[in-house]
């Protein structure tokens, strides 16, 4: 698919966002929070990863790999291991990539990777955020994280999603919150 006018206006929306005297609007918008939802049709993400890839020479950012990171965390354990406890906690999946304990888990990768961005003064922008399904790692839980909230550049979170009637649809089906967050269109 050619990449059009729309899509070249929500990328100047994204930048116009980013510059530093939108920041305080920003955080108004976003009811306090410090994160940018990037919303596209999840069928047009290897278009909009390309477009923001381009965009890298202009602004410094550091793509933060969501998909990677599933994987790095079920290899941690080796996949017998997260297959046999993934089924006994199939109900509750947050007690398995979100849990409160000391053993990490996919969140704190994810949270880990953007604190890194941050000691780097790069912008973290979050990719395959679709690989998120079925984790119980909700944005909202990414997007009011301490870490996220105390950046010095706003999160970025590149999000397969519909928007219909201004209700948010993750991956075109899953309703979601856009609370703490500006979501770009």
């Amino acid at each position: 698919m050619a990449f059009t006018t729309d899509h070249k206006a929500k990328f100047d929306n994204l930048k116009v966002s980013l510059e530093t005297t939108n920041r305080e609007q920003l955080r108004r918008t976003a009811n306090g929070g410090n994160s940018i939802l990037f919303a596209y049709p999840p069928e047009e993400e290897d278009l909009y990863h390309a477009k923001m890839l381009e965009l890298n020479s202009e602004e410094n950012f550091s793509y933060i790999d969501i998909a990677k990171l599933l994987v790095e965390f079920i290899n941690e354990d080796g996949w017998n291991n997260f297959e046999s406890y993934y089924k006994d906690f199939a109900d509750t999946p947050h007690l398995i990539f979100n849990s409160d304990d000391e053993e990490s888990d996919l969140m704190d990768l994810i949270v880990e990777q953007i604190a890194i961005a941050e000691e780097q003064n790069k912008i973290p922008v979050l990719i395959r955020t679709g690989a998120l399904y079925g984790t119980g790692i909700e944005n909202n839980n990414i997007m009011e994280h301490k870490t996220v909230m105390a950046l010095k550049h706003p999160l970025i979170i590149f999000y397969p999603a519909k928007i219909e009637n201004d209700h948010l649809y993750f991956l075109n089906f899953k309703p979601s919150s856009r609370y703490r967050c500006t979501v770009i269109e």
